[in-house]
Order: structure tokens, then sequence, then C-alpha cells
């Protein structure tokens, strides 16, 4: 099978069972290492919930982005800026930094925009100081395609996904792979991601586990820790800015005033 990264042969190394119906093959590139499925015939069956009942960890881990992303932002990104949270579920993550006074806006082709309604991105013609898209990785089926989709919208990309190991894990002992619900279809190997950065001319970071940084422009590699240090700390506190929340709240009268 090809890699859908570097488009070399991938192998097969074990079988999981998805949904706990499909035994389907798992392939890693022996020259990237990244980790793929066999064609994921299941997506439209896995995304009859586009969140996934087992993600229980889906507040706390917006809450901790979003600390995460308004630490980095005011450190490197101009404050005043137009963000994106690709990949935004329910839309979360964008009202917690719009909370914080980013002017954040949310795009999801699985999801509904439950909690950050008016404040849809636009993808054609426009240009993000940055894109912020976090637990999605994993999920494109088409990596190289969804990532160029971000790549045109912004120079700056945050992004989480767990970093697969060289062998990769068999699937009963790495939770990542999700098999319960069967969305984790693109597994990164932190060489894969690096030959993502150098492909497309862009500097890449990691904290070496989950976290990573796509950037047109060099950066300290120091961010992490600062971050870091920062949360230990309790600062990010002094990185808020005014709140959007009554901003938001007229604009979105003045809009149902207009209907």
């Amino acid at each position: 099978m090809e890699c859908k990264i570097c488009s070399n042969t991938s192998e097969i190394f074990h079988k999981g069972k998805i949904l706990n119906k499909y035994n389907i093959n798992y392939f890693q590139c022996p020259s990237c290492g990244f980790v793929q499925t066999e064609q994921p015939y299941w997506l439209d069956e896995s995304y009859n919930e586009a969140i996934s009942l087992s993600d229980t960890g889906i507040m706390a881990r917006n809450l901790v982005f979003s600390r995460l992303a308004t630490t980095v932002i005011s450190m490197l990104l101009d404050k005043n800026g137009e963000f994106l949270d690709y990949g935004g579920g329910y839309g979360i993550f964008t009202r917690l930094m719009r909370d914080n006074g980013y002017n954040f806006y949310w795009y999801d082709k699985h999801a509904e925009n439950l909690l950050a309604k008016g404040f849809e991105g636009e993808l054609s013609n426009k240009k993000y100081n940055a894109i912020t898209s976090f637990e999605n990785f994993e999920h494109f089926e088409n990596p190289i395609k969804e990532i160029e989709k971000i790549f045109n919208l912004t120079d700056f990309v945050l992004f989480s996904t767990d970093l697969v190991s060289v062998p990769a894990p068999m699937t009963e002992k790495w939770w990542y792979y999700c098999l319960e619900h069967g969305q984790h279809v693109s597994l990164y190997s932190m060489k894969s991601l690096e030959y993502v950065a150098n492909k497309y001319k862009y500097n890449f970071l990691s904290n070496g586990t989950n976290i990573h940084i796509f950037s047109k422009r060099r950066i300290s590699k120091n961010i992490f820790i600062l971050s870091k240090i920062v949360t230990k700390l309790g600062l990010e506190k002094f990185f808020i800015r005014e709140s959007k929340i009554n901003i938001d709240m007229n604009e979105m009268i003045e809009k149902m005033k207009n209907r």
C-alpha cells in the first residue's frame, strides 16, 4: 500500500477490530514511519456521531488547548489578527478563544457548530494569522490534501496529534488507535511530520509527544518550555484580552433583527 505522506510502500504490521466488527489492516511506512489503515470504508458509520461517545475528555482537552493557544498566540503572533479552528467540533474551542478576546472562527466538515454559531470561517480567498487544529490530523483520510488546504489558509499552524513510535505498537497496545469509533485513520511519526514540513518549506517544532507547530518563519524551540512555565505558574491570565462575549452577543442580536 502506498504511504499517504511520502508515497513509498507501506507494510502491513497488524490488524485491528474497528467498531467492534470490522477486522482491518494497519500499515506503517518504513521510510517515514507514518501509519495508516486500509482504505477506510467504515467512515460514514464512524461519523454517525461526529464526536465519539467515548470522548469523555472533550471539555478538559478544550480548556487545556485554549490556555496553550492563548499563550502561544500572545508570544508569537499578532493578537489582533484573525484565526481559524480547523476541525472545530461543536465550537467549544472557538467560543473559549473568543471569550479570551481572540478573533477566532470555526470550521468542521463533520460536526455541527453548536457553541460558536455566527462565527463560521471562510475557506476561499482568505488568509488567517494562524490555524489551530487539535485532535484532527489523525482523522484525515487524505492527509496531504487536508494539510495543503490548511497551508493555503495560513503560514502558522498549531496542532495536536499523538506521535506514533517506530516500529508502531500493536493495535491492542495503544489507546490512540481508537478502534471503538474508527475515526483515527492516519497516525504520524516525528519523521513523517518533518517530511511534510520540508516538502512545503515550513519550519517544524514539536514537544516530542503531542503538540506541534508548522511555521513559515523560524521560531524558538523554547516556545513549548515557555508555555509550560506559564501554565505551571498560572500566568496565562495575563495573556487573556477583553472578552468578546458582549460584543458577540450584540452582533448576533443585530443579525437576528435583519433576518
